[in-house]
């Protein structure tokens, strides 16, 4: 299937990734790679600027992560669609994802072609999720009706993100802890802060203490 006049943003910081993934998508006819982005700000600024079809974004990125630049470019130009292309996969990140209002969400290790799959959905204005991230969901969904109660506002990441920040680790601490990388910890505490309405870090050290995530 070719899908005619599709012009398409990348944004990874990652130079060599980005340049495979142009050569793979212009091969197919009609498609266009009008951008090309290193960080989530200069991904936002790029879309506003040129109002492609479809954005391809890394999860991962400097200036502003893939979430928040998602967020961004969906409450300008609703009608762009958004593709999260990353290395990670858990329940928090995917549910994540949707809220921020991505169409689909693509895991590097499964290659290019499940990428050329979404974003021939995201033409059609269809979600996709590829083999890995469709198991994720369903386990979560699986898991959630199997426990006969409603899912926790925080997923077990998010409360082992709480309960170290709470007590007083660094963002890179924390991430050497959990053998996780300080941007993700970064996009966690983004994400924490967001879902309990916290302002600063002593009002999550008040919620870790009444969830008794750490002791007072």
């Amino acid at each position: 299937m070719t899908s005619p006049g599709v012009r398409i943003l990348l944004a990874d910081d990652h130079d060599v990734l980005r340049r495979g993934l142009r050569v793979m998508l212009e091969s197919r006819e009609g498609w266009q790679v009008c951008a090309e982005a290193k960080t989530g700000r200069e991904a936002v600024d790029k879309v506003d600027e040129l109002l492609p079809d479809i954005a391809v974004i890394d999860l991962e990125m400097s200036d502003l992560d893939g979430l928040e630049a998602t967020r961004e470019i969906k409450k300008k130009h609703p009608e762009i669609e958004v593709l999260i292309f990353t290395m990670h996969d858990s329940e928090y990140l995917i549910s994540e994802i949707l809220a921020a209002g991505a169409r689909g969400f693509v895991l590097k290790s499964e290659g290019g072609r499940p990428l050329v799959d979404a974003i021939e959905a995201a033409i059609a204005h269809k979600p996709f999720f590829a083999a890995k991230a469709s198991e994720t969901l369903l386990h979560s969904f699986l898991k959630s009706r199997a426990s006969g109660s409603e899912p926790s506002v925080l997923t077990d990441r998010e409360r082992e993100v709480v309960r170290l920040l709470a007590a007083g680790k660094s963002n890179k601490e924390a991430a050497t802890a959990l053998g996780i990388s300080v941007k993700t910890v970064e996009t966690h505490r983004s994400a924490i802060m967001r879902k309990l309405d916290l302002n600063s870090v002593a009002e999550l050290v008040r919620y870790a203490i009444r969830e008794h995530l750490i002791d007072a």
